[in-house]
């Protein structure tokens, strides 16, 4: 039977001096898509999962995004990282976050660094602080939002004269009233 598969497929020549062409079968990958493949796992290893049948009672804290499905009641930080709540997550707890998207329910105040979005079936009991903050139409949120600009970034700071992208003076073109009204009878 092996000699039937070779009556149907001529044999290639190889030699040492040319490279490898691609398989034009899809089954097989070339191999540069494998550090590709490697990649994309470790970018899937950055953000972990915790499952609807989970429950955690206590401190949670870490340096990856993080997706709730489960119950957690008590203190979540994660500073420099995205934590999602996802349609089956159940938080009571108070949050700290870089950015923090609510799918499911949220009872307790929620901190983030960059933005907090409250989703169109989220449901958040509690305050916000951030300096970016979206609440989608269906959303239920009860509570205080705090909007202050984290100073450093640019932003005007108390006691600040005028915004920090306030045009100057003299940017704006100096047109003498009567001169333009004269322009525009003739």
């Amino acid at each position: 039977m092996w000699k039937r598969d070779e009556a149907v497929k001529p044999p290639q020549p190889i030699s040492p001096s040319s490279s490898p062409s691609p398989s034009p079968n899809p089954a097989v990958a070339p191999a540069s898509s494998v550090p590709r493949t490697e990649a994309s796992r470790r970018q899937e290893r950055d953000v972990v999962n915790i499952g609807k049948s989970v429950i955690i009672k206590g401190e949670l804290s870490g340096s990856e995004d993080l997706t709730i499905e489960g119950q957690v009641e008590g203190k979540i930080e994660l500073r420099q990282n995205v934590l999602t709540i996802g349609p089956n997550g159940k938080i009571k707890a108070q949050v700290t976050a870089k950015t923090v998207v609510v799918e499911g329910q949220v009872q307790g105040n929620i901190a983030a660094t960059e933005r907090v979005d409250i989703r169109d079936n989220g449901t958040v009991d509690g305050d916000l602080i951030a300096p970016r903050v979206a609440i989608a139409d269906g959303a239920h949120f009860r509570g205080a939002i705090d909007m202050q600009k984290q100073p450093g970034r640019g932003d005007a700071k108390p006691g600040d004269a005028k915004p920090p992208d306030a045009k100057p003076a003299e940017a704006k073109p100096a047109i003498p009233a009567p001169a333009a009204a004269a322009s525009v009878a003739r």
